[in-house]
């Protein structure tokens, strides 16, 4: 059985990355996989602490490597261990060294990066809202993203520009 193609869905908060992802596994007739990381803090209903930022990294990448078994040519996966390595770089100064080995690991075939010309969406669990700590993030997932080894691609414009540009990206994988 061959391995599906994952694409990875990078970017700051509120750019499109579960839309894009569930775009793109609808029309792909594909799974896609969701940010483990709502899931969790909805459960613990308290702010997290480093400590939550590797249970939910080892859930993203369970759930990520069990979709991966329902695919058939390809697995959109919204976000990655990239996310847990930044936001404990900005919260705590520190990333525990098993994310970093396991970024190191993991592989995909692409990563499409979700520019910040989106609005803003309010969410209870986002906590950025301004343009220029968007902008900031975005430097530091496209910094990840060149440093990978991975081909990418920045996705901007609306959801249709941002949809057909990805599938066009990963049509070229085929």
């Amino acid at each position: 059985m061959k391995k599906p193609k994952r694409i990875l869905i990078l970017g700051p908060e509120s750019t499109g990355k579960s839309t894009l992802a569930e775009d793109l596994a609808n029309h792909f007739g594909e799974p896609w996989v969701p940010e483990y990381a709502r899931e969790y803090l909805e459960q613990i209903n308290r702010p997290y602490q480093f400590k939550d930022l590797a249970e939910i990294g080892k859930g993203q990448v369970a759930l990520e490597d069990k979709l991966a078994e329902k695919a058939q040519n390809f697995l959109f996966c919204d976000t990655d261990l990239r996310v847990i390595h930044i936001w404990s770089e900005h919260r705590f100064g520190k990333t525990a060294a098993w994310v970093l080995e396991e970024i190191s690991r993991r592989q995909y075939d692409l990563i499409l990066l979700t520019d910040t010309d989106l609005p803003w969406t309010p969410d209870p669990l986002r906590e950025y809202p301004e343009l220029e700590m968007r902008q900031y993030f975005f430097q530091k997932y496209l910094q990840l993203a060149k440093e990978s080894g991975f081909s990418f691609l920045v996705v901007s414009g609306n959801r249709e520009t941002r949809l057909k540009t990805a599938i066009k990206a990963i049509q070229k994988l085929s």
